[in-house]
């Protein structure tokens, strides 16, 4: 007989207390069912009405929460998972084109499904006409608006047909941007349409058409959704030029049908040419990398080909490869642009090649786009991981009373180590910028860095107050003053402009004691202001290396801090033992330094006198008598006397 899974984690043991950590069990099993969000308030609803304890729905209550977090973040991940593989689909079906009106419709149909709206549909240009007309559409019900022709700069479509670029509208009608004519306006009214977004369909520097995805009602498209609908436009337009290429491959050999060992070469040149379609979507469906896909058509062309970064190719050949959509020869090489929704990627270079079968260079072309796909789904991969990294640390930092396990599990799954020495610290640049649109972008850059170098160093990373704060592992030997700096210097070089970086004191265990970690931040925010007021712009530096100085340049002075770094351990000492080296400090200050005065002032034996202090420079250091160390203790034992009847 099978049992409700909320009653059975209800169910309190024979003493009548709840088992432990059977709180999260009714919502583990939501979400191995796949539960709607609603299902979520069942268990704590159940709970309420059966009068449970307030420590059990608060126990609840937190579970829920962390459920429904973990269910968005799976949710999220199904999302980018759909998104990649329906390109990689949508690839490997252009790679066997055979129909490219199944193959439109099919990109028309993911589009629609992964962008979630009520209509897609694509365009076509029409020369000889002088407009664009609808091709394919899907989820449309308007016979009228499925016959629409738009004028050039007519409508949404017609000015994304003109200019090559993409528009998007929250509220077509409302929206004056766009030239409304009567016949467009009420196929548009037909259909209900309100929300739309439309992408150009290229052909090197040629619009073919335009792809897209609109909405009955009211919305805003995201960046990440008109970049996704960019990339099926790109496929689109592959498909369309690949089915043109064939049928021209097709003509040729139609009229070149006499001339039979021209039509065996140009048939070995196909099938090498199909050869490296079907590896390339083999590599993309086994996941392979950039320098999988080189080798690949290394060995197809008989060649040497290379992936290289933007900065590294012929910036000439480059961008003409980019604008024209095809590989371009400079002296003896082929460049191919790596590019997505209009962002350079890099290249693919062919070595030594100066004369390239057309067949080949569409194949080099082939395997740039597919180059593309694989860097943009590595690229989501890795911001997926940056954003974890930020919210494990805006939890510590937000959240004090998060469970240390839970914290150590997460942490452990971004090979970070919660339970060792770690240092917080708060960086933020040093630079003004002509304009908030520079200013942001220098702070994006500042964050992709900081989250870069948490992920190499097993750290953690997050955007807060304007600039970026690192939790970051101490390395046995290593200082908190040493690793400020080091990651001044590392974060100027990566984003081109001084940075500087507060650091706290050493925080031992992160997990266990998110308060500490909390404190650290506010340490290294004051430590960071202090640098910046010494005019010490893109350096580092930690708290302990400003001592007293750094409560007289901080905005938020932290006075207990500042003594229980000073003298911290002496008084903690007299708590422990019951003695009385902070009263013996007092007076040998205050009699100059004279332990033969100092034996007067406390009516004690010089010798009991010269046993407190050895103890004194044991606690505090071998230097505690140096002009600068002496002058902090004097100033902390001045503050802790002020604080002590405000203690009692």
């Amino acid at each position: 007989m099978s049992r409700d899974p909320v009653q059975s984690a209800e169910r309190p043991t024979d003493d009548g207390a709840a088992p432990p950590g059977d709180a999260e069990a009714p919502f583990l099993d939501l979400l191995a069912r796949g539960a709607t969000a609603d299902a979520y308030e069942q268990p704590v609803l159940r709970a309420r009405a059966e009068g449970r304890p307030a420590e059990r729905i608060a126990a609840l209550e937190h579970a829920k929460l962390l459920a429904l977090r973990v269910r968005a973040e799976l949710e999220g991940r199904r999302r980018r998972e759909a998104e990649l593989s329906a390109l990689f689909e949508t690839a490997h079906d252009l790679a066997g084109l055979r129909d490219v009106d199944a193959v439109l419709q099919a990109i028309v149909q993911r589009a629609r499904s992964l962008l979630g709206t009520d209509v897609a549909y694509l365009s076509l240009n029409d020369p000889v006409r002088g407009d664009t007309y609808m091709r394919v559409t899907e989820g449309s019900v308007a016979a009228r608006f499925q016959q629409l022709r738009l004028g050039m700069g007519e409508g949404l479509g017609g000015l994304v047909a003109q200019t090559a670029r993409p528009y998007v509208t929250d509220d077509y009608f409302r929206d004056e941007r766009f030239r409304h004519t009567t016949t467009i306006d009420a196929g548009v009214r037909d259909e209900g349409l309100v929300a739309i977004l439309g992408v150009p369909l290229m052909l090197g520097p040629h619009v073919i058409g335009v792809l897209f995805a609109a909405d009955r009602r009211a919305r805003v498209f995201e960046r990440e959704q008109i970049a996704l609908l960019g990339s099926f436009a790109a496929l689109a337009a592959a498909a369309i030029d690949t089915a043109n290429l064939l049928t021209e491959t097709r003509s040729a050999l139609a009229d070149l049908e006499h001339a039979n060992e021209i039509i065996k070469d140009r048939s070995g040149v196909i099938e090498r040419a199909s050869d490296v379609h079907d590896r390339l979507a083999e590599l993309v469906l086994r996941g392979g990398g950039v320098h999988d896909v080189a080798a690949a058509v290394s060995e197809v062309l008989d060649g040497t080909v290379e992936f290289t970064e933007a900065d590294a190719a012929p910036a000439d050949a480059l961008e003409a490869s980019r604008a024209e959509g095809h590989a371009v020869p400079h002296r003896d090489d082929w460049i191919a642009a790596v590019a997505a929704g209009g962002e350079l990627l890099g290249a693919l270079v062919l070595r030594g090649h100066p004369g390239l079968d057309p067949v080949d260079q569409r194949t080099l072309e082939r395997a740039a786009m597919v180059t593309s796909l694989l860097l943009l789904a590595r690229r989501s991969a890795a911001e997926a991981e940056q954003r974890v990294r930020g919210e494990l640390l805006d939890d510590l930092l937000d959240a004090r009373d998060r469970d240390p396990r839970l914290l150590r599990e997460r942490a452990a799954r971004l090979r970070a180590d919660l339970d060792a020495t770690h240092v917080v610290l708060a960086a933020r640049l040093d630079t003004s910028a002509p304009d908030a649109d520079h200013e942001a972008d220098a702070r994006r850059r500042l964050w992709f860095a900081a989250s870069h170098l948490a992920a190499t160093r097993q750290g953690l990373a997050a955007a807060r107050d304007g600039g970026t704060v690192l939790l970051l592992p101490l390395a046995p030997g290593d200082t908190a003053t040493d690793l400020a700096r080091r990651t001044a210097r590392h974060l100027g070089t990566a984003v081109h402009e001084p940075v500087t970086v507060g650091a706290s004191a050493p925080v031992a265990h992160p997990a266990a004691d998110p308060d500490a970690v909390v404190a650290g931040y506010e340490e290294g925010r004051r430590c960071l202001d202090a640098l910046r007021l010494l005019g010490r712009a893109g350096d580092g530096a930690a708290a302990e290396d400003f001592g007293f100085l750094g409560l007289l340049l901080a905005g938020d002075r932290d006075i207990g801090g500042f003594v229980e770094r000073t003298i911290g351990q002496v008084v903690a000492y007299d708590a422990r033992r019951g003695t009385d080296l902070v009263r013996t400090l007092d007076a040998y200050f205050a009699c100059g330094m004279s332990p033969a005065r100092t034996k007067d002032a406390l009516h004690v034996h010089v010798n009991t006198v010269a046993q407190r202090l050895e103890r004194v420079g044991r606690l505090l250091g071998d230097d505690w008598q140096s002009p600068a160390h002496a002058l902090e203790i004097q100033l902390a034992l001045r503050l802790h006397r002020l604080a002590a009847p405000a203690q009692s």
